[in-house]
């Protein structure tokens, strides 16, 4: 895939994240989360100006969520506070392979994203915006999400991770954000749902194929846990299987690997480099506890030593 397809206009990378942030009620204790937080504290922690877009409640969890938020590198000037719901929590239970599975509470803060002037005025300077399904959940922030992913400058990467959790979405959210994406990230589980909502068959990768032509994506990664990931782009595939390691939860893993998928087509990357490193990163992911775990220096090193800097075009 040619770096020339997007842009990031500095040596670091605008990004934006748009969606929810949660509360994850692990059995180990609470821990910050929702994808859209950990995605930007991943993309933070690998060298981007990340902007996380979502809302937190007047409430002790929404300061302690603000806390969590005091990175290097991410900013949360479009982190609002609602004084009518409260910051959203999650019930996270593990199975025996430590693979997450959740259990979400109904209209929280997250779920009232409103649009401002500011926000819509700082849109066509992002070089990617990734966002999901789940922060569609309510009106008032799917139409926050679709106005913000408009307003994008046509070379910028528009990334939906998935991020399927029925009931919480349903095939007009679905086909819009499908439509509305140029990367696709998503799971075994949710390639599954897609094949049977768009009746795709054949062998995996032709599917993928399909999917990417069908939703004229540049890019379509798909992660299956302990086996690595499948990268598919229209001249490029790429499938990568990382060593095991002791999993103690795989909450924020994906969005760890979307994070380093972002930062690597940004920086114009091989498909297999980028896909070597995702999975290298998400991995020590799975060996700590919470979605969003500091990542140390030696560990953000397997991303960072791989390139050089982001000086694509505008």
């Amino acid at each position: 895939m040619s770096s020339q397809a997007f842009i990031t206009g500095s040596a670091r990378p605008i990004i934006a994240s748009l969606g929810e942030i949660l509360w994850d009620l692990l059995p180990s204790g609470r821990r910050f989360g929702g994808a859209p937080a950990n995605f930007a504290c991943h993309a933070a922690a690998l060298g981007a100006e990340v902007y996380l877009v979502s809302r937190v409640g007047d409430d002790p969890l929404g300061q302690q969520a603000c806390e969590v938020l005091q990175r290097p590198g991410l900013a949360t000037r479009f982190v609002g506070q609602s004084d009518r719901f409260a910051t959203g929590q999650v019930q996270v239970t593990l199975d025996k392979e430590g693979v997450a599975h959740y259990a979400f509470g109904e209209e929280e803060a997250w779920d009232h994203l409103e649009s401002t002037e500011a926000l819509m005025q700082m849109a066509p300077r992002v070089a990617a915006v990734c966002f999901g399904t789940l922060g569609q959940r309510q009106s008032v922030a799917q139409r926050t999400i679709h106005r913000f992913l408009d307003a994008t400058a046509e070379r910028a990467l528009r990334v939906l991770d998935l991020n399927l959790r029925p009931p919480y979405y349903n095939d007009a959210t679905l086909r819009e954000s499908l439509n509305r994406a140029n990367v696709l990230k998503l799971n075994t589980e949710e390639l599954k749902a897609l094949e049977r909502r768009y009746q795709l068959s054949g062998e995996m990768i032709e599917v993928l194929h399909r999917l990417r032509d069908l939703f004229s994506l540049h890019c379509v990664a798909l992660t299956r846990g302990p086996d690595g990931a499948v990268l598919v782009a229209a001249e490029e595939l790429s499938d990568y299987r990382p060593a095991p390691v002791p999993v103690e939860d795989t909450v924020g893993a994906g969005d760890m690997y979307t994070a380093a998928l972002v930062m690597g087509l940004l920086r114009g990357d091989p498909l297999d480099e980028i896909n070597r490193y995702a999975c290298q990163l998400a991995a020590y992911v799975c060996t700590q506890s919470g979605g969003a775990p500091l990542l140390p220096e030696h560990v953000a090193e397997v991303f960072l030593r791989a390139g050089d800097t982001f000086d694509r075009e505008q």
